[in-house]
């Protein structure tokens, strides 16, 4: 029973983080791959802020749930 709450868990989380990877504004294109597009600094205001935190307790959250089972077992 735990486990299968457990992996909806897990599945739910990565979802959370692909959706919220993939609304962040990059801006860059593929020449910031490159090195190209890194002349200018920009603070990350308002939502664009909420988001890039929220990606990271995602990720926290995701990676604490795959990792805290291997401990208990």
């Amino acid at each position: 029973m735990i486990t299968q709450t457990l992996q909806i868990v897990q599945l739910v989380l990565a979802v959370l983080v692909i959706v919220a990877i993939l609304m962040q504004q990059q801006g860059s294109g593929l020449g910031g791959a490159f090195g190209g597009e890194g002349n200018f600094y920009r603070s990350k205001r308002g939502l664009e802020k909420v988001l890039f935190y929220a990606t990271i307790i995602l990720i926290v959250l995701f990676v604490a749930s795959v990792t805290v089972p291997l401990f208990l077992a």
